[in-house]
């Protein structure tokens, strides 16, 4: 005779719960922890496809009955949590029934040769989620986020990128001097100077440099790029966020292949 080694938390005070009430709601968490948390099939099941394995999967009571088996034989282990104590763990209005505990790899050095997307200060995580989501798109299988940047790992970035983590190479917290690593011409881009982007040839592999979504690119990591292009916007200067601009520039640098 088996045990079922499913475990049912009816508890507000189970310690499980309560790391994931950090994680979902603490921006910086997953760094003491690390851990993450993915909430919603379609984060987990972007995990799986990457080849990722939860180290929990959890469910909501009244899911569990009906959960896929791709998720409750994921390889983690499962926990049913009561519905009452759901909402609890959950960072979004209208909450999602299963998720996953993931343990985030090591960190990974700096690829000097990879197509590198080096993200300046950005501030906002719908933003970087977009880039990461572009990043992947396109090819640029490196995204350097440097010191000031909203941690990549944040639940909003999470669900803003929709999966792109999991196919990246994703370096957070360096300093501009890491960059001297890098072999691979560094671009960045400007809304009013520069060479205008759709005629350059575009340098492959490169490293695109995108800055703060007010102060842009900054001073010094501006005068460290070997090229400075910007976007024809004829409807007028200045219409592009960063996430746009981003897509234009990376989908110009697959073009070119």
């Amino acid at each position: 005779m088996t045990t079922d080694p499913t475990v049912h938390i009816s508890s507000r005070d189970n310690a499980l719960l309560k790391d994931l009430r950090r994680l979902s709601q603490d921006g910086a968490a997953y760094r003491k922890q690390g851990r993450v948390w993915l909430e919603g099939d379609h984060l987990c099941r972007a995990a799986l496809v990457r080849g990722w394995q939860p180290e929990q999967a959890l469910f909501s009571a009244r899911y569990w009955s009906v959960a896929p088996a791709e998720f409750t034989r994921s390889g983690g282990r499962n926990a049913v949590v009561a519905d009452s104590l759901w909402p609890g763990i959950s960072a979004l209005e209208s909450p999602a029934q299963m998720g996953f505990v993931m343990v985030l790899p090591a960190t990974q050095g700096l690829d000097p040769l990879a197509p590198t997307v080096i993200l300046d200060r950005l501030q906002d995580p719908g933003n970087v989620g977009s880039i990461l989501r572009s990043a992947g798109a396109f090819g640029f299988g490196q995204v350097i986020a440097l010191k000031g940047t909203v941690a990549l790992w944040s639940p909003k970035v999470l669900r803003a990128g929709m999966g792109a983590h999991f196919g990246l190479r994703l370096i957070e917290g360096l300093d501009t001097e890491a960059l001297e690593a890098l072999q691979v011409p560094m671009v960045v881009t400007s809304s009013h100077s520069g060479e205008l982007l759709h005629r350059q040839t575009l340098p492959s592999p490169c490293a695109w440099v995108l800055g703060h979504e007010g102060q842009g690119v900054s001073p010094t990591l501006a005068a460290k790029a070997q090229r400075a292009v910007r976007i024809a916007q004829p409807g007028g200067e200045e219409s592009l966020n960063v996430a746009a601009a981003a897509a234009v520039c990376l989908h110009a640098s697959a073009a070119q292949l």
